[in-house]
């Protein structure tokens, strides 16, 4: 497989799959079943959820491997989640919350052959991704695998995600982007969350992100309006093929007719995923 094709099918397997893990970040099954646990609903139980599997870690290493948080919104929450639950617990918790939340989403799919089918290939393709240099995927991948095909495809879509994530974070440093400046230029692209959900979420106050903008039109990568410059589009498509260039390894070894039979088991799911509001379209920018 050439490196053309290697890039393509990466990318083309990540917008087809991604729905179905990302899901869990607007789950009222997430917020309930950890709130029954002691975990505060929100950017607590985001944070703990996402970084159980590294263990009892601090806050520096959640906003080191996340990357685009305020450290002091991630020092709010970590290590005050450990606690409360233990993170081996709240890896158990997630896992049985993202089943819930599939299984309502996807209705009487949850239960159809191509489920099993997709899983099983999510889980060879994972299974061919290196660790090296991988942090957060290299604990996720060191979790046991989840009982049920519902339970598997949501565990093996996460760790392509987490994957893909930890190169997209590489690509980052590699253009001397800060998770703020990464953030910034990211929502002036009109292809992410608005920019007064991305600031709320991630923590951010109305003048470090102003402060951000600056910078970065110092640097000729966004104009007056906080518009990308050519620069900045330049810098951004650079970004994105180097992300799509590094999470290439898992379908090269798969081999390109498993990796389109992922896209084509995929893509219905998620649409209906996302027709049952699994995602809410309001947080988003329109462009």
């Amino acid at each position: 497989m050439d490196r053309a094709l290697a890039r393509e099918l990466a990318h083309r397997c990540h917008n087809a799959v991604e729905p179905l893990h990302a899901f869990v970040y607007f789950s009222p099954e997430m917020e309930q079943t950890f709130a029954g646990a002691g975990l505060k609903a929100g950017r607590r139980a985001y944070f703990a959820g996402r970084a159980a599997p590294l263990g009892p870690v601090g806050a520096t290493v959640v906003t080191a491997t996340f990357y685009n948080f305020s450290p002091k919104l991630v020092e709010r929450h970590i290590p005050e989640a450990w606690r409360v639950v233990a993170p081996a617990e709240v890896v158990n918790l997630r896992f049985s919350a993202a089943e819930a939340g599939l299984r309502r989403l996807l209705g009487e799919a949850a239960d159809s052959p191509e489920v099993g089918e997709l899983g099983e290939l999510l889980r060879e393709a994972a299974g061919h991704a290196p660790a090296e240099g991988r942090a957060l995927f290299a604990a996720h991948a060191d979790l046991d695998w989840p009982d049920g095909a519902v339970a598997r495809l949501w565990h093996a879509a996460t760790l392509l995600r987490e994957f893909r994530g930890d190169g997209h974070i590489a690509a980052l440093v590699a253009e001397g982007l800060s998770g703020l400046d990464a953030l910034v230029t990211h929502i002036a692209t009109g292809k992410s969350f608005r920019a007064d959900v991305a600031r709320e979420t991630r923590g951010w106050t109305e003048a470090e992100w102003s402060a951000a903008e600056d910078a970065l039109r110092e640097r000729g990568l966004l104009d007056d309006t906080g518009a990308l410059t050519d620069a900045g589009h330049a810098l951004r498509a650079a970004v994105e093929e180097r992300t799509d260039a590094a999470a290439t390894a898992p379908y090269r070894k798969l081999g390109e007719d498993k990796a389109r039979r992922i896209v084509e088991l995929a893509k219905p799911l998620s649409r209906t995923l996302l027709k049952a509001g699994g995602i809410p379209r309001e947080l988003f920018a329109r462009g």
